[in-house]
């Protein structure tokens, strides 16, 4: 196995290791758990990302996966009550060390929210403002390099690039959930979040995100939650499903779908609950 950190087998499962042989680890909890309050939202939940490759979440609302998704960036320490407990590995280093700055943290993992929030900004301004503030790039032409990169590789310049001054909210759904893909693509993180992207959009715009997230398989290591099972099937090459704040399964997303070791996998696949 090709790891970039040391996995702890005590705390995998025999078919999470087979899963992930030759698979550089590029985020990796240990008996990590999230508690809001006093309530236990994620139970010591034992999981390794492969860099590069798109791992999906799926599991019923309220399971967690969302809040393990916003651990990797620390997001959830801005809901009061809200500690976590174990360990959660980015690149090696312990996510929620004291000596880890969570803006710093921040800009080497993007994030897509459920809903296209654009800034009520031109749309070159709404790239523009992550390298302004965090690259520190001030030039014009720096500037229109990198947002020009950013909206090509979220597959928006073709529609966009004569209307650039035009307020971001202008645009349709797809189009806004794309820009701000290109928006958190800017920053250049190595990380991708994405929590449920496509829920509010129409069939059409979710077929435009999965292609995609299809591209940038590769150049970027992507965490998807989602609802949908047909699209983590679609869009995956590894999926964890996780239920009651519990991670029952992870394995490579043919294997989970099709032959599940677990029978409440099997369950919930199948429609069973959920």
């Amino acid at each position: 196995m090709n790891l970039a950190i040391n996995i702890n087998p005590d705390v995998m499962s025999h078919a999470d290791i087979t899963a992930l042989a030759g698979e550089d680890i590029h985020v990796y909890s240990e008996d990590f758990s999230i508690f809001y309050r006093e309530k236990e939202a994620i139970r010591k939940a034992n999981l390794a990302i492969p860099a590069g490759k798109v791992t999906a979440i799926i599991g019923p609302s309220g399971c967690g996966k969302s809040t393990y998704l916003r651990a990797v960036n620390r997001m959830n320490d801005l809901i009061p009550g809200c500690r976590a407990m174990g360990k959660l590995y980015f690149d090696g280093e312990d996510v929620y060390s004291p000596l880890v700055d969570p803006v710093l943290l921040r800009k080497r993992v993007g994030m897509v929210f459920q809903k296209p929030n654009p800034f009520p900004k031109s749309i070159f301004d709404n790239i523009a403002y992550g390298p302004r503030i965090n690259n520190g790039i001030k030039n014009k032409s720096q500037l229109l390099a990198v947002v020009e990169k950013s909206l090509r590789d979220s597959g928006l310049w073709e529609e966009v690039k004569d209307r650039m001054n035009e307020n971001a909210l202008s645009l349709s759904g797809g189009q806004q959930q794309r820009l701000c893909i290109a928006r958190a693509l800017a920053v250049e993180p190595e990380i991708l979040l994405m929590d449920e992207p496509t829920s509010a959009l129409d069939p059409k715009a979710t077929s435009r995100i999965e292609e995609l997230i299809g591209e940038l398989r590769g150049k970027y290591t992507i965490i998807i939650v989602t609802h949908n099972m047909q699209q983590a099937a679609r869009v995956s090459d590894y999926t964890a499903f996780f239920y009651e704040g519990e991670l029952i399964e992870f394995s490579s997303t043919i294997q989970l779908f099709t032959k599940p070791k677990i029978k409440k996998t099997e369950e919930y696949i199948t429609g069973r609950f959920g």
